[in-house]
């Protein structure tokens, strides 16, 4: 799960999801709406939480939503521009039992990086901060969104992910919505989506972290056809939790929460599917017509209706939105044809 605590931030993101500016933004969720949202969602279950933005170190009580999260079991994360962190401020998030920290780096270099996000000194402000969490013991993991404009940069920021220590380096192939809509002719044309993703999955056993393709569901695709061709069995002895998971979990293991309370399938579907002001999480999750449209495979429409990998990669619900207004509709940057029937 993503609650965007706040829209405001401190960076101008060329791809940013949110639009989010400096702010402040009216009608945020207060803390006494926010404690017991985190006792609504633990009602259902105990998810990862990330708390996101925006920017959510600038949310005054970060470190009380992340203490009152854990205390009721879910697994608070953080996910930062990492340029705001202090010493004194990291140790705080670990103490209040954030068990991770994400980082994104979209260039290898000051200049490719603060070109992506429209603020000098970004790229230096990011490494501080990663020298900061390192320095107090807080495990952190490097994001990278990949666009036509920083494909070639990917395998430098992969080496730099692991020469910096991270624990994972996850991948994220642009939904072109908020100011993203701007790069939609920079999005990866499908054939460089299939090659890209191809050479994602070549760093598995080489890469020393764990690597994870977010927002490209054909990842799991290839990762079963590539395994079926190398002998080996998709198991969580093999490939960790990509065996049991799948590629797009928008509305089945997977919602946001935007910062007035607005319940999605995911941050990139702008569908609302309640709001946490009128009804409870419990009756959201489980009674939206958006989620239980998307958890029943029949739904699903074109190619993706008819494939067999449906149940493993199910198309990305956003850019099928995006592009033809139904979200059931089929991906529009999949190059893979069917073989069968469902």
């Amino acid at each position: 799960m993503a609650w965007e605590l706040t829209r405001s931030c401190n960076l101008d993101c060329v791809h940013c999801r949110a639009a989010a500016s400096k702010g402040p933004y009216e009608g945020e969720l207060t803390t006494e709406e926010c404690m017991r949202i985190l006792e609504e969602i633990a009602q259902v279950a105990q998810p990862i939480l990330i708390l996101t933005g925006g920017e959510p170190l600038l949310r005054a009580d970060l470190l009380e939503i992340a203490r009152r999260a854990r205390e009721l079991g879910l697994r608070p994360v953080l996910a930062t521009n990492g340029t705001l962190l202090t010493e004194d401020l990291a140790r705080r998030l670990k103490e209040a039992g954030v068990a991770r920290a994400s980082i994104s780096l979209d260039g290898a270099s000051p200049e490719a990086h603060d070109a992506f996000r429209k603020m000098p000194g970004a790229f230096e402000g990011a490494l501080r901060g990663i020298a900061i969490l390192k320095k107090v013991g807080l495990p952190f993991q490097i994001n990278t969104t990949v666009t036509a404009q920083n494909l070639e940069e990917l395998p430098k920021v992969h080496e730099l992910a692991k020469s910096l220590g991270a624990v994972a380096h996850h991948i994220f192939l642009l939904v072109p919505v908020g100011r993203g809509k701007e790069l939609a002719e920079e999005s990866l044309p499908p054939e460089v989506y299939e090659r890209t993703l191809h050479w994602f999955y070549d760093q598995r056993d080489k890469a020393g972290l764990h690597l994870k393709a977010t927002c490209a569901p054909h990842y799991y695709r290839i990762l079963r056809e590539r395994a079926r061709a190398e002998g080996k069995s998709v198991t969580m002895e093999t490939f960790g939790l990509d065996a049991v998971t799948r590629g797009c979990l928008a509305g089945t293991g997977f919602c946001f929460i935007s910062h007035r309370g607005v319940v999605q399938t995911c941050g990139y579907l702008e569908i609302e599917c309640g709001n946490l002001r009128q009804q409870s999480f419990p009756e959201v999750w489980w009674g939206s017509e958006v989620f239980r449209n998307l958890r029943d495979f029949k739904r699903y429409k074109g190619k993706c209706g008819r494939c067999e990998y449906l149940r493993v990669c199910g198309g990305c619900r956003a850019r099928a939105y995006e592009a033809t207004g139904d979200y059931l509709e089929e991906e529009p940057l999949c190059t893979y044809q069917p073989r069968k029937s469902l």
